[in-house]
């Protein structure tokens, strides 16, 4: 299996590269030069465990790693850091069926790719024949940060720098990244949003002059964010999984669909689930989930894709991980949907950095993929009342970003009376912003988000997730701030000034 450039480079490179390259040398996305196809019975998946599914993914997608460094890989990603029985857990509670990607040890689902990664780039670096020391550069909305440094904490050979925007997080969040331990780990707020920090990150990866200073030092440059193609394959099995649980709970025969409601901020997520009915996982609609940073709802509605100051403002909201106006892994549905026009796609960013707006509706063959796409959003407040109403119908807890997938949902069946069975994408634990779900079951506002999940414990009798127990008494080891501009100065000095 060969990866191509979204942008329409000849070049094309394995998987183990793509791993540890993280974007292309034309600054575009790694996608499969061809989708592999489901070559077992849709009824086998029934009985398959998520474990054994993620091994099947893998090796499809990745065929140059043998199949027991692919299990060795999923053995030790999947490990006692996940507390739900089958690696994940997935509850009916209203009118969905809630995949629960949230009970590894940062309490978010970034968890299930990050344990993941690591052990991926590790196996790459040996395939490639790579000994440089690996710079692993990250912008976070909230949970990639700490996930990524989790997973790469003293690893050996390796730095990880995570930077996020001062504010734009959750309390809970913050202090799970600023605590972090590891001697190769560093972490930095910055001024701004998660845009401009996004942003200056695809910068620095496209600066040649930047990545020359790094490899006097003998450090390559690559990422953790699901624009690596190592972070987008992992994601693909959350589906192919949940179609073998409502095969096995017999909510759907072998061949019928179902539905998908991701809460979407960078794409990469609901990505995986197109990935997913690419290699033949009947798929009827994937209803993407907004917040009011709903630029991709607007998207699929009108097929202009608009982040001009005149049409749209930043909004900082109660799913911070959402409050995203670029999403970077949508490159990829592009090039897939257009039909791998390399020229299309690279014109489509182009015109984002310069214009600040696309269109697409003059493809007709993206055209033809809003089809099979449904946008939605859901504001703070419809968001808190959906975690209310939930809770109070059926005991069930959400995070307000599987709130704002299932208000889109429920909008969605509304409208449509579309009832098929319907999976929706948990992405967090309630207690990662347990202010904002303290707020939406009525009770008194807490003076620290930390207090916040005393609170929500002592109201709702649901555990306090082991990685979040104890969070404010953990000393705070990274206080960096710094402006957007002054990212490289803080790579080169906590990255190459300590390992000298």
């Amino acid at each position: 299996m060969l990866y191509e450039s979204t942008r329409g480079s000849l070049d094309r490179v394995t998987g183990a590269r793509g791993i540890i390259q993280g974007i292309a040398e034309d600054g575009g996305l790694f996608v499969p030069c061809r989708i592999p196809s489901l070559d077992l019975p849709l009824e086998d998946l029934a009985e398959m465990s998520y474990k054994e599914i993620a091994k099947w993914v893998l090796g499809k997608f990745f065929d140059e790693f043998e199949p027991d460094e692919i299990s060795q890989c999923v053995e030790a990603a999947y490990d006692y850091k996940f507390t739900a029985d089958d690696v994940v857990g997935f509850s009916k509670a209203g009118h969905g069926y809630f995949l629960e990607l949230y009970h590894g040890k940062t309490a978010a689902f970034k968890d299930m790719a990050l344990s993941l990664l690591p052990h991926l780039m590790k196996l790459a670096l040996k395939k490639e024949g790579e000994n440089r020391r690996l710079l692993i550069l990250t912008a976070t909305s909230g949970d990639t940060g700490k996930a990524a440094l989790e997973g790469f904490k003293d690893v050996e050979g390796t730095d990880v720098v995570v930077f996020y925007p001062e504010g734009g997080v959750s309390q809970v969040q913050e202090r799970q990244m600023v605590s972090q331990e590891g001697k190769n780990t560093h972490v930095f707020s910055i001024e701004g949003n998660f845009d401009e920090a996004q942003s200056r990150v695809k910068e620095i990866f496209a600066d040649e002059n930047f990545k020359e200073d790094l490899a006097k030092e003998g450090i390559i440059l690559s990422s953790a964010n699901s624009i690596n193609i190592g972070r987008l394959v992992p994601q693909i099995v959350y589906y192919i999984y949940s179609y073998g649980k409502l095969l096995k709970m017999g909510i759907i025969k072998a061949g019928e669909p179902m539905n998908v409601s991701v809460p979407t901020g960078n794409f990469g997520n609901i990505l995986g689930a197109y990935f997913a009915k690419e290699m033949g996982i009947p798929v009827g609609k994937f209803i993407c989930a907004s917040n009011e940073n709903k630029v991709l709802a607007d998207f699929f509605n009108t097929g202009l894709y608009d982040i001009r100051d005149i049409t749209r403002k930043f909004i900082l909201t109660n799913s911070p991980s959402m409050d995203i106006l670029i999403s970077s892994n949508l490159e990829r549905l592009l090039y897939l949907g257009s039909g791998r026009d390399g020229d299309f796609v690279k014109n489509c960013m182009d015109s984002l950095r310069f214009m600040k707006c696309y269109t697409t509706m003059d493809s007709e063959e993206m055209n033809s993929v809003f089809g099979e796409f449904q946008g939605g959003e859901a504001t703070e407040e419809e968001t808190l009342k959906e975690i209310k109403k939930l809770w109070e119908e059926a005991s069930y807890l959400m995070d307000t970003h599987t709130a704002v997938a299932y208000k889109v949902y429920e909008d969605y069946r509304e409208r449509t009376l579309d009832e098929s069975p319907t999976v929706i994408v948990s992405t967090a634990s309630a207690y990662k912003f347990s202010e904002a779900v303290l707020e939406a079951l009525g009770l008194e506002k807490q003076e620290k988000g930390f207090r916040s999940v005393e609170a929500l414990e002592a109201y709702t009798k649901v555990p306090i997730p082991y990685g979040l127990k104890d969070l404010e008494k953990k000393a705070v080891i990274h206080k960096g701030k710094i402006k957007p501009e002054d990212m490289r100065t803080a790579i080169k000095e906590s990255v190459i000034l300590t390992n000298i």
